[in-house]
């Protein structure tokens, strides 16, 4: 419970100050009334709401949850609110049992914001960290519906799938990185300690060395020499591509780039229809107008080259023209089939059904194309691992092949 500080006037026009413990903002604001006071100023004392105070002095837009709080926040809610319970009462039940401090501080600003006459969407934008922009027009457009708790539900379900579908790609991307971090280790390793011993050995014989040994003595030497060079080089491209991410330019030549790269263009373009279709099914099925859940689906695409495509047919859309003919130019983002169920689906009414069917499917094509993907990379890094070391120690052994008329 928070404390509050009020500075007030009571009934016979005397200027009265204090402190007082309340629920919210607005419920002190009830209690001031209640004892016959107008109030000049009310604020929240730092000590106040157990916690709540800590996250005060820090901005809304750096605070963060974890990810399973704010899933559990989301079906909880829905749970409370489709069982009848008040948006507020089920804000403040969420509020005691939050499972650490931030969330808590967090529960509690915006059980005191909706309580205070906010909408729950204008609440939760102030912690955009928190909730994203998803997210939040999502909860906007169930309100505006009159179905909150339907789309806190379908959020917490489209939220889970998000996570299994992402752990699914970070899965299948960790034997490949590590492999490469490893072959990029030994192969620095055996350049930079035991070529240099190698060629001490070889340079006492002065006779000249083969071709292959030569080429790798002279990469190991030129790695030695300008080895802290090229580390910094690395950094400092490395920082210039992520500070060119943050521009709207630099990110769409990027995601450019990376939808022509052969195989993984690919599973970007599938990864992103998926996130496209699950989320027009769950906003369409919610009863949210199309318009509408086009915009909000586009947000959740996650790829702003992808985002302009949709974009031109959001516009086409609101021409009048029918949803699976405004698709049709996007031929990166929807293949034909896409566009032919949509159509089909337009016409029978079943659009959020086989919005949904097209997400599954294509989940289920995309965690198969990802198994193949993995499966090629594999064999592929140990043949160029073991070709690069290899090449290694073969420079080194044609030496001894000769060393008898090396040392004549």
């Amino acid at each position: 419970m928070a404390v509050f500080a009020y500075v007030a006037i009571d009934q016979s026009g005397r200027r009265t100050q204090g402190t007082m413990p309340a629920d919210s903002r607005a419920a002190a604001m009830d209690s001031l009334a209640g004892r016959g006071l107008s109030p000049l100023s009310l604020e929240e004392k730092a000590n106040g709401n157990g916690g709540a105070a800590a996250i005060t002095a820090v901005p809304a837009a750096s605070v963060k949850v974890h990810k399973k709080a704010v899933e559990s926040f989301t079906r909880e809610l829905a749970n409370l609110l489709a069982g009848g319970l008040s948006l507020s009462r089920g804000l403040a039940l969420l509020r005691r049992e939050a499972s650490n401090a931030t969330a808590r501080s967090v529960w509690s600003k915006i059980h005191d914001d909706v309580v205070g006459g906010q909408s729950l969407g204008d609440a939760m934008a102030v912690w955009p960290r928190v909730f994203s922009p998803v997210y939040v027009a999502m909860v906007r457009a169930g309100e505006a519906g009159g179905f909150l708790h339907v789309v806190l539900q379908q959020i917490a379900d489209f939220r889970q799938r998000e996570q299994d579908l992402t752990g699914k790609v970070k899965t299948a991307l960790i034997y490949p990185v590590a492999l490469a971090v490893v072959a990029t280790g030994v192969l620095i390793f055996l350049l930079t300690f035991f070529i240099p011993r190698f060629s001490r050995i070889f340079a006492q014989f002065g006779s000249e060395l083969p071709l292959l040994t030569r080429v790798v003595v002279n990469v190991s030497r030129w790695l030695l020499e300008y080895g802290v060079v090229i580390a910094a080089a690395g950094v400092i491209a490395a920082v210039a591509l992520r500070r060119a991410a943050t521009t709207d330019q630099g990110r769409r030549t990027i995601e450019r780039a990376m939808l022509r790269t052969p195989a993984l263009g690919t599973v970007i373009s599938r990864f992103a229809l998926v996130r496209f279709c699950r989320m027009l099914g769950t906003l369409v099925g919610a009863g949210v107008p199309l318009v509408t859940s086009l915009r909000v689906a586009r947000q959740a695409i996650g790829n702003q080259t992808l985002q302009d495509t949709v974009e031109h047919a959001i516009n086409e859309v609101q021409r009048g023209t029918p949803l699976n003919r405004a698709l049709a130019d996007s031929t990166l983002l929807f293949p034909a089939s896409v566009v032919e169920t949509i159509s089909v689906a337009e016409e029978t009414g079943r659009l959020d059904s086989e919005l949904q069917r097209l997400a599954s499917a294509y989940e289920s094509d995309l965690d198969r194309n990802l198994r193949i993907l993995v499966g090629l990379a594999e064999p592929l890094l140990l043949l160029i691992m073991a070709a690069l070391i290899g090449t290694v120690v073969v420079s080194m052994l044609l030496p001894l092949f000769t060393l008898q008329d090396m040392i004549k």
